[in-house]
């Protein structure tokens, strides 16, 4: 997906991430030893300003057995960007459950892989010590991605996974 033509150049340090820029929407399911497994719709944005990072921010919703929204759930917010190296990338992600999370990783064609360098939360929070996301584009048009988690005492294992296509129209 290509971000409109309209508003500021993508930043130069930010090419080999371009391929994430753009609005996403679509379903994935969530499963964990310590939660009920279900299924979720999720709307993605990654946007700039010239400056050399991405602004992203996710929102979900749990769906019931039809695929109807029952409630909010998830939502993300944050900054991608290039690291030391040209296909190195950081990531900062803060959650409202009082979660924050830095990431470290790297770029290759149209994937990215990161790895928890630095999981903090408040008082309140829950436990989660480690992370790991895999992000890449599949059949050349959908996002696709898979979030493995360790928290609350379990080892790292698979948690989230979506598919999300472009949505067409939508400034980034």
């Amino acid at each position: 997906m290509q971000a409109p033509s309209a508003g500021p150049a993508l930043h130069e340090r930010l090419a080999p991430l371009s391929f994430l820029v753009g609005t996403w929407r679509g379903l994935g399911v969530v499963g964990y030893p310590t939660i009920e497994d279900g299924r979720y719709e999720q709307e993605v944005v990654f946007a700039h300003d010239g400056r050399p990072f991405l602004e992203y921010s996710s929102r979900t919703w749990i769906l019931d057995e039809d695929g109807n929204r029952l409630r909010q759930s998830a939502r993300e917010a944050g900054w991608w960007r290039p690291g030391r190296e040209p296909r190195d990338v950081e990531v900062m992600l803060a959650h409202p459950t009082g979660i924050v999370e830095v990431y470290v990783g790297e770029v290759a064609f149209r994937k990215v892989e990161l790895r928890s360098d630095l999981v903090a939360r408040t008082e309140t929070a829950k436990e989660v010590s480690a992370l790991h996301r895999l992000y890449g584009i599949v059949e050349d048009t959908d996002l696709a991605y898979a979030i493995d988690l360790a928290a609350v005492g379990q080892p790292l294992q698979p948690h989230l996974s979506a598919r999300l296509s472009p949505v067409e129209g939508q400034l980034s």
